[in-house]
């Protein structure tokens, strides 16, 4: 096994973060937003510590629409800035990560007269936009079109279609490779590590403190610059340095319902640009099914395991029943996930946002310097955390705080990428580790088995999300190193006692913790469970 797998080790890291008496860039957040701020600043080789309190990825950045996008809708809003950075970052992310992130179809279909040439004319501009990293030019199709590409959708109203391309990806899968990324150019990235203070010294913040959540140990890390990077618990961060702080994040909740392939058998996804309370509704192959939504919610409080509501469930199968051939009921869906967006609020406060008004709160991020100099970057997307990362460094930076380097993350290789992987081999998300993984299973034939005949997981990747991944406990596994949960959560549940088995062995765990582990498993498994 390469010496770069086997750096991304917890205990390893460890020991480096016990050797380093200093950081340059302490990154408080493992998601998309923490993980896009580390992998800058390894880039100008700052040295960099990124903490993360429960597992990469365990909130929002597991929980997307899994689209590497634009935005159309965005465009449709006129924010044409925030479009061409976004397309601009999907481009950059397709040459960097092409074992994760692929090309995709998508299908508009119209059903009213003007529709065909209105979106068509808008997706041109959309084209326009992604420049030199177009993924292919959007083009008017015929009603017959619209049906051969995609045979499930209503026949009855439809006028035409336009097909249009943008990314797809898997995003969990995505953040791993980005933690492995950053150990591989120096720096500790640690999961299960929950920052609980911020150090300061004459008035300026100096570091943090942080427990492991694991051992307990306590540690007092000083840094140049600490990034408050933890999506919707940004606050709870910023009420460390001053508890009256006012609310910097308005978490707007979305929801997802994962269907059988059968229901969208093609290779195309589809896109209704106005459902009927103005939503974008989208359904997308991804990993042999069918992922549906999303919804808008706004909500008063958050967590890491956000629960889907009646509502929400009700208007994506009521929404997806009007436009394809076959309703999905409440049996139909394999598994049901949430996910909470940390909009940045805006100037005219709470009150939009009371209304439900969240779509009109912004998605661009947002980069705050407190009185004490703690650098908080909230908002944002999936597709730009490149750019956010390196917008807060440069922060940083102009602050006088690191010195001058430039940034190269634009041209990283991400851990993994494998250029034109086969979509159709189970361990295409594996990038070059796939023949790792083959490996280990030619080493012990046994590893080859299933966990579950429902899912094509095989128990080889468990051996290999605990040694080379950072996989701590059953639902790192079965939710985020697999996406076992959000597949088919019923098989998921099923599969937890051979997981917890296989990693007590790597983990050095008894039987008491095998039987904890998995009753801690169902009890999260039973939010992704649709009755």
């Amino acid at each position: 096994m390469g010496n770069e797998t086997t750096r991304f080790q917890r205990e390893k890291l460890l020991k480096e973060l016990e050797k380093n008496e200093k950081w340059d860039v302490i990154v408080i957040g493992g998601g998309a937003t923490g993980l896009g701020v580390a992998l800058d600043s390894v880039s100008r080789g700052y040295k960099t510590l990124v903490l993360e309190q429960a597992d990469f990825a365990k909130g929002t950045s597991s929980r997307s629409t899994k689209l590497v996008h634009g935005g159309v809708r965005y465009l449709a809003q006129g924010n044409i800035g925030l479009v061409r950075e976004a397309l601009h970052e999907r481009g950059l992310l397709l040459k960097n990560a092409p074992h994760l992130v692929k090309n995709q179809s998508f299908v508009i279909p119209n059903y009213r007269w003007w529709g065909g040439a209105f979106y068509t004319i808008g997706l041109k501009v959309y084209d326009l936009l992604a420049g030199g990293l177009s993924l292919g030019a959007s083009v008017y199709i015929g009603k017959d079109e619209a049906l051969r590409r995609v045979p499930t959708i209503k026949e009855r109203g439809l006028r035409s279609g336009v097909l249009y391309h943008d990314g797809q990806f898997d995003d969990s899968r995505l953040a791993v490779n980005l933690a492995q990324t950053c150990v591989e150019h120096g720096a500790v990235v640690l999961n299960y590590t929950e920052v609980k203070g911020l150090l300061n010294k004459k008035g300026e913040i100096a570091g943090v403190i942080a427990m492991d959540k694991e051992s307990g140990q306590v540690h007092n890390l000083r840094g140049d610059v600490v990034v408050n990077a933890t999506g919707i618990f940004v606050d709870n961060i910023l009420r460390m340095e001053k508890p009256e702080s006012k609310d910097l994040v308005r978490p707007s909740q979305g929801v997802h319902l994962v269907l059988d392939k059968s229901f969208l058998p093609g290779e195309d996804a589809i896109m209704i640009p106005k459902t009927d309370d103005g939503r974008v509704l989208f359904a997308v192959p991804w990993h042999n099914k069918v992922v549906v939504g999303t919804t808008d919610t706004p909500l008063d409080e958050h967590s890491l395991e956000p629960r889907a509501l009646e509502e929400e469930i009700v208007f994506i199968l009521n929404t997806a029943g009007r436009y394809l051939t076959r309703k999905p009921a409440r049996e139909d869906v394999f598994s049901v996930f949430a996910g909470l967006r940390p909009l940045a609020a805006t100037e005219g406060g709470p009150d939009n946002y009371r209304d439900g008004k969240t779509k009109e709160i912004s998605r661009s991020h947002k980069i705050l310097v407190s009185e004490a100099g703690l650098i908080t970057i909230t908002g944002g997307k999936w597709t730009t955390f490149r750019r956010m990362g390196e917008d807060t460094i440069d922060k940083a930076v102009a602050l006088g705080r690191l010195p001058k380097r430039s940034s190269k993350s634009d041209t990283m290789t991400i851990h993994g990428a494998k250029p034109s992987p086969d979509f159709n081999d189970p361990l295409y998300v594996y990038g070059s580790d796939r023949e790792n993984i083959l490996a280990l299973i030619r080493e012990n034939p046994a590893l080859e088995e299933k966990l579950d005949d429902a899912l094509p997981y095989r128990k080889a990747e468990v051996v290999w999300a605990a040694r080379y991944e950072m996989a701590r406990t059953i639902e790192d596994v079965l939710a985020r190193r697999t996406r076992a949960l959000f597949l088919d959560a019923r098989a998921a549940v099923r599969m937890a006692g051979e997981t917890a088995r296989l990693l007590a062995v790597e983990l050095g765990k008894n039987e008491e913790w095998q039987q904890e582990q998995v009753q801690a498993f169902e009890k999260v498994a039973r939010n992704y469970i649709l009755e």
